[in-house]
């Protein structure tokens, strides 16, 4: 079984999006998320969760920060921006091989995902659109190098 870790800023919008698709469609793979800049115990933003239940998807959330823990825990750390991988990569050396941005990981030539903090519920959609697209790709690719 695969485990992933998904790596925002606050871990209330765009990680705990991406956890809760990777929970819904597939399951099989052990997912977690945190943020480089989060505190304990916040709840998803309100737009991420109507966001993911206009697609069926549930959420149960609390925020946590990124931790030493968590990375050795993680066979993949896929973060929403390049700011945030470097940010980890700065912070935790010996974690280099397996930190990448979503969109890197699966050949992206532009590697963000923007931050919908702050905008309407469309925004959330679009987001939530872009993170499935990717994570879907991920999946892929995960499948192709088992």
């Amino acid at each position: 079984m695969h485990r992933v870790l998904f790596v925002c800023t606050g871990n209330t919008c765009r990680s705990p999006m991406a956890e809760a698709i990777v929970k819904h469609k597939y399951p099989e793979i052990d997912v977690q998320s945190a943020g480089v800049s989060a505190n304990h115990g916040q709840a998803a933003n309100d737009h991420a969760i109507q966001a993911l239940d206009a697609n069926g998807i549930g959420i149960d959330h609390i925020s946590q920060p990124v931790t030493r823990e968590l990375l050795n825990w993680a066979d993949l750390v896929l973060t929403m921006t390049s700011q945030h991988k470097e940010a980890l990569k700065l912070e935790y050396t010996r974690f280099d091989d397996k930190i990448f941005t979503l969109k890197e990981y699966v050949d992206e030539p532009s590697h963000d995902i923007a931050d919908p903090i702050g905008l309407d519920v469309a925004t959330y959609e679009h987001t939530r659109e872009e993170l499935e697209k990717y994570i879907d790709l991920m999946v892929e690719k995960l499948e192709e190098d088992e």
